[in-house]
């Protein structure tokens, strides 16, 4: 029986597609480790275009603004509870209350990520910089945009807090960048 198995192995050999190239096999699949672009133009950019931009901002605004507001609205319902509720009237609440506070706060931080890419992006493009400006007066046009409807005042006062927590945004991540090693 030995004899039948190790001829039924010689019967056949291994498959091996780059035997006639000459190479080492390691010089296949030698990654690069850098980005490649189509055209050098896009080499030369080191920041995102307004599209990834927008969809960052927008969508991480979104998902944040979704799990706040879910756990709030969750705490709500927990603490809503009566004591003559069932355990299913509890779930009940405490999902309707998360749903929709995570929703409210979802929509909202994720319009203000919208208008605040669309800002940047637009400061950028004008000015032909990236540099922090951008960002405090994207920050700034922000809050007035957003609290536009609710008259001049209101608007004004968001506007100052949305420039001042993009110019603290901005501060934080220098500071980030230069006192924790990475």
């Amino acid at each position: 029986m030995a004899d039948s198995s190790s001829s039924s192995e010689q019967k056949y050999r291994k498959y091996h597609p780059y035997q006639d190239l000459q190479i080492p096999i390691e010089n296949l699949y030698n990654l690069p480790t850098s980005p490649e672009f189509l055209f050098p133009e896009e080499a030369a950019v080191q920041r995102r275009s307004w599209g990834e931009n927008l969809q960052y901002y927008t969508g991480s605004g979104y998902l944040s603004g979704a799990i706040v507001g879910g756990l709030k609205g969750s705490v709500d319902g927990l603490r809503a509870a009566e004591s003559g509720d069932t355990l299913k009237l509890r779930t009940n609440r405490v999902l309707n209350s998360g749903g929709s506070t995570g929703r409210k706060l979802a929509n909202s931080l994720g319009t203000l990520g919208l208008i605040f890419a669309g800002l940047e992006s637009a400061m950028i493009y004008y000015r032909d910089t990236d540099d922090m400006v951008n960002t405090v007066f994207a920050g700034l046009g922000t809050g007035a945009l957003y609290r536009a409807a609710s008259g001049v005042r209101s608007a004004a006062v968001a506007g100052a807090i949305g420039g001042l927590a993009a110019g603290a945004a901005v501060a934080g991540k220098q500071v980030f960048k230069r006192y924790v090693p990475i």
